[in-house]
């Protein structure tokens, strides 16, 4: 291993652990291989007063080998509507988008990946997508769309289908 692979290793394990001894409301996360730190579980629970509240949604981080300089990747494994995660279940929002300035001039870079970021601040960062969807800067078109014109219709019907299959689902 280089220096930075160890520096990075001992930087998930001890997010890992940090996590485990003070865990944060909404959320659990675990390795999906205990050889593998770089790639995880996570189990979010629907936000209160939320249209995802009782659902139990499971996702993968995937950090890449020069974490923290880079940002993981995150996906849904089970099923979830919202604007901002795709229909492949991954997951865009400014956290997790590559650290410097946005092409687009969309992003500030302090909205952006910073070394700094933690799983329990992404974590967080995720929890507040599901409270508050960010219909502007849409990776799934056809939720932004329901969100904004039919939120209280057809949007809460697709939601309460995946909240009620998250939780058929959330423990195999």
């Amino acid at each position: 291993l280089t220096n930075l692979e160890s520096c990075c290793s001992l930087l998930n394990s001890f997010s890992y652990t940090e996590l485990n001894k003070n865990p944060v409301e909404g959320f659990s996360a675990g390795l999906i291989d205990d050889n593998d730190l770089y790639r995880w579980e996570v189990l979010i629970i629907g936000p209160p007063d939320t249209l995802y509240e009782g659902g139990v949604f499971k996702a993968h981080l995937t950090f890449p080998k020069d974490y923290p300089l880079r940002p993981p990747k995150m996906k849904f494994i089970t099923e979830i509507w919202h604007p901002n995660v795709d229909k492949n279940g991954d997951v865009c929002i400014s956290i997790l988008h590559e650290p410097g300035e946005d092409k687009y001039g969309y992003e500030k870079p302090e909205e952006r990946w910073l070394p700094i970021h933690t799983v329990e601040t992404i974590m967080i960062s995720v929890i507040s997508m599901l409270a508050d969807p960010n219909g502007d800067s849409p990776a799934n078109v056809d939720a932004a769309k329901e969100w904004r014109e039919d939120r209280n219709g057809e949007f809460k019907r697709k939601v309460a289908r995946c909240v009620r299959k998250s939780q058929e689902t959330a423990f195999e």
